[in-house]
Order: structure tokens, then C-alpha cells, then sequence
């Protein structure tokens, strides 16, 4: 790079998530000056483009090519060019691809600007009704019920309520039946086609949900976010050790050969664990107590 020359910017620009009016101002007049538009959909991209005029350079960046892709994006800004990051709808990097472009711009030293607007999560969040001083966000829904057990003991456990997850509309009842099969207790709020003209939110027990979407009938068309709120009377208050500490330690150094340390680390590792750092540390001194060494 010409070291009289200043590298190019980084723009994260959120864009509309079904409403093609909610986007901003500043994020058209950003797509439009810079030089290049990183998409993960170039196809779905030319279409909100079109709309607002905007005729730049679109490069595809999706999950598939996002390692290479983010080389040749941050030697077009070291060479003095600002790439716009865009994804199919909403805020980039939020359960999409990007955050490899991200790392290398910052890397590189190079300004990486974030351009607000809409994000289905937040949108979905702020018309539940449900408590958000606190939540959590976890992404798509998982599709192996293993998977799904798993987070749902997280949800249980957590410190927050109020979660927020996405999920397609092909695996909507899936999803709603789960909670159901697991007895669930919780309030959920389904945001179905956000800012479109047939924007429908479904809300309830996950029993009272479910008669909804069969109600509706063709529920398993446009996107969902779904937002859940545990009961006080469903969470796990405290933790529940079915093995204690000491045996799970002994456990690690037996089966690896480990010793005392390297066992905590073992056991923090194991996704079977529920004991902390610091409950596993005094249990290895426990053990040292007893045992000697």
C-alpha cells in the first residue's frame, strides 16, 4: 500500500427485515458512497438495491467463502477503498456470516463503523411484553433434540428469564412441540413476518401457541423470532450434583492419568460438569488433604 495512502473504512450496515421503508437514511446514503458491498445473498441484495436505487460493486460473502473473501476485502481497503458488509436482512454478524471480515479489518487496523437499524431479535424482544432487563440471545434453534434438551437445562439454569432464539417457518411446530413434549413452563411470543403487512405474533403457554399456529393454518411461511420466558417456578433455583466434586476428579486423573490441575481442567471441560473453577479447586485440595501429594 502507497503509505500516503489512508485505508478505506469498514461500514456494518443493518438493513431492512421485511419493510423496505425502515431503512435508514444514513445506511442508504452509506451503501451508496462506498465503493464496494460485501452481501450474503447478492441475489436477495440486488432486490433491496434496486428498491433504493443504489448501484455499487456487490461481492458475494457468504458462510462458504467468507475466509478467502475477507483477504481480498482487506487489501481493497488497505488500498484505500470502504466496503459496506450488508446481510439478507437485519443486522449483519447477528446469526450470519461476517464476523471473519470483522476480525481481519480490525486486525489490520483498519475503522470498522457499525450503522444501527433493524435486527429481528431486538424487534422481537421489544413487543413480548416480558421482562428485559436481562436476556439472552442463542441463535437458530438447534434441530437434534439432544441439542435441544441441552438448551433448554441452560435456559433452566441461566441467571436471565427472557430468551431470544430464531427459527424457519418449516420447523416452527418443532419447535413449539418440543416445550410442549418437555412440559415446559413458560410464556412464548412467535413473531411471524416482522414489518410486513401480515406481521402476526403468537403468544401464550407453548400448549396455547400451538393451537394458534394450527388455528392459523398456514403458520410454516416467513421468518420466526421467538422470544421465551422461563417461569420463576421452572427455573433450576440452585445447582443439583448428582457425583461429587472429588469423584469426578479422581474420575479425570484415573481414566488420563492427570494430575490435580490438569483434572480441574478436564472436568470444567466436560459438558457434564456443573460444578465451578472454583468448587472443583477446593475438591483437589479436599483430596490432597486426604490423600497426601
Amino acid at each position: 500500500m502507497d503509505e500516503t495512502t489512508a485505508p478505506g473504512k469498514l461500514y456494518i450496515v443493518a438493513t431492512p427485515i421485511g419493510n423496505s421503508r425502515d431503512m435508514s437514511p444514513r445506511g442508504k446514503q452509506i451503501l451508496t458512497d462506498v465503493d464496494i458491498i460485501a452481501a450474503e445473498d447478492t441475489r436477495r441484495s440486488m432486490v433491496l438495491l434496486g428498491k433504493l436505487e443504489i448501484r455499487n460493486k456487490l461481492v458475494s460473502n457468504h458462510k462458504f467463502n467468507e475466509y478467502g473473501k475477507a483477504k481480498y476485502f482487506v487489501g481493497e481497503m488497505l488500498a484505500g477503498k470502504s466496503v459496506a458488509v450488508i446481510t439478507d436482512a437485519g443486522t449483519p454478524c447477528i446469526s450470519d456470516p461476517g464476523n471473519e471480515l470483522i476480525r481481519a479489518a480490525v486486525e489490520a487496523g483498519i475503522p470498522v463503523i457499525g450503522v444501527p437499524g433493524c435486527c429481528a431479535a431486538v424487534t422481537a424482544l421489544s413487543v413480548s411484553g416480558f421482562d428485559l432487563s436481562s436476556f439472552l440471545f442463542y441463535g437458530f434453534f438447534p434441530r437434534e433434540n439432544a441439542e435441544r434438551r441441552k438448551l433448554l437445562e441452560k435456559m433452566r439454569r441461566a441467571d436471565t428469564r427472557t430468551f431470544a432464539l430464531y427459527e424457519s417457518p418449516k420447523r416452527i411446530m418443532e419447535l413449539v412441540d418440543f416445550f410442549v413434549d418437555n412440559s415446559a413452563v413458560c410464556r412464548m411470543c412467535l413473531c411471524n413476518d416482522l414489518t410486513k403487512l401480515h406481521e402476526t405474533s403468537f403468544r401464550g403457554t407453548p400448549v396455547e401457541v400451538r393451537e394458534q399456529l394450527l388455528a392459523k393454518g398456514n403458520y410454516d411461511k416467513g421468518e420466526y423470532a421467538v422470544v421465551i420466558e422461563i417461569s420463576d417456578t421452572y427455573a433450576f433455583t440452585k445447582v443439583e450434583h448428582t457425583v461429587s466434586a472429588e469423584a469426578m476428579l479422581v474420575d479425570a486423573m484415573v481414566a488420563g492419568g492427570l494430575g490435580a490441575k490438569d483434572a480441574v481442567a478436564a472436568v470444567l471441560a466436560d459438558e457434564n460438569n456443573s460444578y465451578s473453577k472454583n468448587e472443583l479447586k477446593a475438591a483437589a485440595l479436599n483430596l490432597k488433604r486426604l490423600f497426601g501429594g
